[in-house]
């Protein structure tokens, strides 16, 4: 297993990091994802770490932080071989306090996450959304007292805007509290909305990103075809609606194309979307999920090996779209391109 740098942290995480939203299985959503228990759950932990897979992703919000419950006792015994990270500020209750990225909320959040995980820290906290109501220096204060606490070794933000993320990272710097060393974000050969200004961000403050959803809400799993109807098992039936929209045609056309270098290199479709992602600037990690153990080998096969340059530029081209304004102007003028050279293979 390959690992890297994660951001401009001295942490190293492997490129593949396993993703505990199927474990669980409770509320409308992550049941539809999977509902692994803590038996199977210690048996996907084996397979990742005999494959160098050692960091795992979690959240409060997952199964109402059953997910959290089930990933602690999966690691039990073994905490010093792992990487834990989890997530907070999305909604856990109906509470005045239950939700958002208050003093009091990171605080509370944190010490029910080290119950439940059964640790006495972690190595990464998330915010999982950017909180408006809060005062980024509230924030950023408090993930500081946590790790100076000893409760928290490194912090990091999910699903922020550019602007959100620089103006934490700026109060960090102002204040000498941790920076952001993570982005956990959605990225994917349908999805790369990513590439016009978070990842220009995060090359130049150094602000790795964490993959989650690589194969576009399960749409790149090679079972999705043109002409054909959703199959009966996919996971879409009950969860299309929480799922990054996409353009029918435009996933018709990457998928055909991956159909295409899945016959050409005898590897699975999954196992060349997330090999594609492993290529990009600033992916420290591509988070991976697995119902069973089956799933997670195949997807443990998308390392070791490398898409072949024409295999790349064929992936570019079908999966790229014109970036809006004010991004596009980098991509496509040459007098703006001179002065902000657009990332080799961004959105255009």
């Amino acid at each position: 297993m390959e690992y890297r740098r994660l951001g401009a942290s001295g942490l190293r995480v492997p490129a593949l990091s396993f993703g505990g939203g199927t474990l669980g299985g409770r509320g409308p959503l992550f049941g539809a994802w999977g509902n692994t228990d803590a038996g199977e759950a210690r048996r996907l932990v084996d397979i990742c770490l005999d494959a160098g897979v050692t960091m795992f992703d979690t959240a409060d919000v997952y199964s109402d932080g059953e997910s959290e419950k089930v990933l602690g006792e999966a690691i039990r015994g073994r905490r010093d071989q792992v990487i834990l990270s989890t997530k907070t500020s999305l909604p856990v209750g109906d509470g005045p306090n239950d939700a958002g990225s208050s003093r009091a909320r990171l605080l509370a959040a944190c010490d029910a996450a080290l119950r439940r995980l059964g640790t006495e820290y972690l190595d990464l906290f998330q915010l999982h959304a950017f909180d408006a109501g809060t005062p980024v220096e509230e924030v950023m204060s408090t993930l500081d007292d946590l790790v100076r606490a000893g409760k928290v070794r490194y912090v990091g933000v999910s699903n922020f805007a550019g602007w959100q993320l620089m103006k934490s990272l700026a109060a960090a710097d102002r204040h000498g509290w941790p920076r952001h060393v993570a982005h956990q974000v959605y990225y994917s050969l349908i999805g790369r909305d990513y590439e016009w200004e978070l990842m220009p961000l995060g090359l130049d403050q150094g602000v790795g990103a964490l993959v989650w959803s690589p194969l576009g809400w399960g749409r790149l799993t090679g079972r999705i075809r043109r002409g054909q109807p959703l199959p009966p098992a996919s996971r879409l039936h009950q969860t299309a609606s929480f799922a990054p929209p996409v353009d029918d045609e435009h996933l018709f056309d990457v998928v055909d194309v991956l159909l295409e270098i899945a016959e050409e290199t005898g590897r699975a479709v999954p196992q060349i979307a997330v090999n594609w992602l492993l290529t990009r600037p600033t992916v420290s990690s591509v988070i991976i999920g697995a119902r069973d153990e089956a799933q997670l080998r195949q997807n443990l096969g998308a390392v070791g090996w490398t898409l072949a340059p024409e295999h790349l530029a064929r992936l570019e081209t079908v999966s790229a779209r014109t970036a809006p304004y004010p991004y596009f102007p980098y991509h496509r003028q040459a007098g703006f391109a001179r002065l902000n050279p657009p990332l080799v293979g961004a959105a255009r």
